[in-house]
């Protein structure tokens, strides 16, 4: 017997999300269908999400003021700008606890297959916050994909009438790797990347 059509539709909504695919999603949906109470708790926890979580008018952070507690932080630098792609870059940045500069989320990377252009993501306001604050490095923290790095390009030529410096995190080898787990792109990379001792 085939699936109800609430269900069969509810199973494909949830598929859509990032990290499930279809069977992953059916599991979810009868997960949820057999744990009731369980999905009840979700619901009131992902209603309260939704109402309390904003967007920083800033940087694009997630959380419960606007501007976010990063952006009115005196404790933090005002100099230096980090560009990341979504929040959870933002996220795991903080997590490792080691950057006391600004945050940036472009919401996104260019991407011609997808049909993400320079408009669709937060570049303008980038651009103006680099521009007319008291930035003076701005840190392009993107992915290594051919998307992230031709995005960084694009941001590396508007920002060049700024005179802020535009650097890139470092690119190699990951700490406690084996050279012979690498693949050929990242040894490439290290090897480009080399610092002095």
């Amino acid at each position: 017997m085939s699936q109800p059509l609430p269900l069969k539709s509810f199973i494909k909504r949830l598929s859509k999300l990032p990290g499930l695919g279809p069977r992953s999603a059916q599991r979810v949906a009868l997960h949820l269908l057999t744990e009731r109470q369980k999905a009840a708790d979700l619901q009131k926890e992902l209603a309260e999400v939704l109402s309390s979580v904003q967007e920083c008018s800033i940087c694009g952070n997630l959380g419960l003021d606007n501007p976010c507690h990063i952006c009115v932080s005196e404790k933090r630098r005002r100099d230096v700008l980090c560009v990341v792609e979504g929040v959870d870059d933002l996220w795991a940045l903080e997590d490792a606890g080691t950057f006391d500069g600004q945050y940036h989320v472009l919401g996104g990377v260019m991407s011609a297959l997808d049909g993400i252009g320079p408009e669709d993501l937060r570049l303008k306001e980038l651009i103006s916050r680099a521009a007319e604050n008291d930035v003076q490095e701005v840190i392009l923290a993107l992915g290594a994909s051919v998307d992230g790095q031709t995005t960084a390009h694009i941001i590396a030529q508007q920002l060049a009438t700024t005179g802020v410096k535009v650097t890139t995190l470092a690119k190699g080898m990951p700490v406690g790797a084996e050279l012979d787990y690498m693949d050929a792109g990242t040894l490439a990379l290290a090897l480009q990347h080399r610092t002095n001792l």
